[in-house]
């Protein structure tokens, strides 16, 4: 007996050190040159400052009280971020669940029976047994069922944290949207009015006969054609509203908010070093996490192959000795260990290892695959930036030649030394490299906006 006593707990050393006692490692993974330098197509930046803009809580990357408001009841009532807290609690309960299979189950298990032969005096007997069953976790079952719970729970709350972020950058997006349209609607109102002086001017000029009808009727149809820009601007600023609306959990309606003249961007966007994405991006931790979820999958479905023991017993009260009544009742006490070896599943036990490790593997791609596009939208939230940036410098430059020339020949026009065609053509163009210079602020912002999310911020 002592020797297969020693012999059990040499085995039980030696699979210690084997795979399904082992806890997730992470696996190799390269982060170096996941940011492309902005200014070169085949160099990848250089980042040697680790100070990142996406552990900045939110309120010091957007700083206009109207959007923090905004942002702050978005956080209290987006349905999806409810809905994330509620996946963390699920998950929650699945651990404690997992935890506590470690323990011994009790049950209370009362019998009772009446029986009569031949019309004889019934006979009543009863048992009142407490009955306990505990599984012994010898080959880390159990163990590796609460490590994978764990980590489920890990991932659920590294999926509120994405939802969280996602909302954030969201209702931050669509709020510059917002600022976008109404600085183009306002900027359409004031050429529109224009259009309108131009109209009245060229009938006057037709009736002394410096224009002809051709060019009444060409400002007309182009004070027509930004009247008709006006109204699609005002339907883009309602269904904006809608959708901003909608991710704040409420009703649609009117959105209180400032002008894009007003807002203040961070003066130095800090990417940090690329190794800081795997602690920050919550949707990589989250595909880490189903990694290291599926990584004890696979111990759980190694552990399968090993014995699983199994110790019941109960203990309680009966009057029922055999062939004897006995009143009052007797203690009852009885305790049994079993031992199950698979030997053969029909391959069952293989085919789930098998499952196992390709769902492990599908995980390995899926989290390689996540760093691989936080990079990219590092990537891309810094081009855009810089671009945007740079875009809207010479736009500037641009409206504001522009505003000169249509002076000019306006006042030409009005001389007679310049044709209706000459001041359509001038009007036109300063319209759209205003309405372009709107675009590209806004392009600035959103990429402000991309970056911080794109860091894994949102705290």
């Amino acid at each position: 007996m002592k020797k297969q006593i020693l012999l059990m707990v040499c085995a039980t050393a030696l699979l210690s050190s084997c795979r399904i006692y082992s806890s997730y490692d992470r696996p190799d993974v390269t982060t170096s040159g996941l940011y492309r330098d902005t200014a070169s197509v085949n160099d990848t930046l250089a980042v040697t400052d680790t100070t990142n803009m996406g552990n900045l809580p939110w309120t010091e990357v957007f700083t206009d009280p109207k959007l923090q408001a905004l942002i702050q009841k978005g956080l209290e009532n987006n349905t999806d971020l409810l809905s994330a807290s509620l996946k963390v609690k699920q998950a929650e309960a699945m651990l404690t669940s997992a935890r506590l299979s470690f323990l011994p189950s009790f049950a209370l298990t009362p019998q009772g029976t009446v029986s009569s032969f031949d019309h004889a005096k019934a006979t009543q007997t009863y048992q009142l047994p407490v009955s306990a069953s505990w599984e012994v976790d010898l080959f880390g079952k159990l163990l590796n069922a609460e490590r994978s719970k764990k980590a489920l729970l890990l991932q659920s709350k590294a999926y509120q944290q994405a939802v969280k972020t996602r909302v954030i950058a969201s209702i931050a997006n669509t709020y510059y949207t917002l600022l976008m349209l109404d600085k183009q609607l306002e900027i359409s109102l004031e050429t529109a009015e224009a259009w309108k002086q131009s109209v009245e001017t060229t009938r006057k000029l037709m009736t002394i006969g410096s224009a002809n009808e051709s060019a009444v009727s060409s400002t007309e149809a182009n004070y027509l054609s930004v009247q008709a820009s006006l109204a699609e601007l005002r339907r883009q600023i309602r269904e904006t509203e809608n959708s901003l609306s909608l991710l704040l959990g409420q009703v649609p309606q009117t959105v209180d908010r400032g002008r894009i003249d007003e807002q203040e961007l961070p003066a130095h966007l800090a990417t940090g070093v690329p190794v800081q994405l795997l602690a920050n991006r919550p949707d990589v931790k989250q595909s880490e996490m189903s990694l290291a979820s599926a990584y004890y999958v696979t111990n759980q479905a190694y552990s399968a192959f090993y014995p699983s023991l199994t110790i019941t017993g109960a203990l309680g009260w009966t009057n029922s000795a055999g062939a004897a009544i006995l009143n009052p009742g007797k203690m009852i006490a009885s305790a049994v260990g079993s031992l199950t070896q698979p030997l053969f599943n029909k391959g069952q036990l293989i085919a789930n290892l098998k499952v196992a490790k390709a769902q492990q593997e599908e995980a390995l791609l899926a989290f390689q695959y996540s760093l691989l596009n936080a990079g990219s939208e590092v990537s891309n939230a810094l081009v855009l930036y810089n671009s945007s940036t740079e875009k809207s410098r010479l736009e500037a430059d641009q409206v504001r030649s522009l505003e000169r020339v249509v002076n000019y020949t306006q006042q030409l026009f009005n001389l007679g030394s310049a044709s209706y065609l000459e001041v359509l053509t001038a009007q036109k163009s300063l319209l759209g490299a205003q309405l372009s210079k709107v675009s590209d602020d806004f392009y600035r912002m959103q990429a402000v906006v991309n970056l911080y999310y794109a860091l894994g911020g949102g705290r």
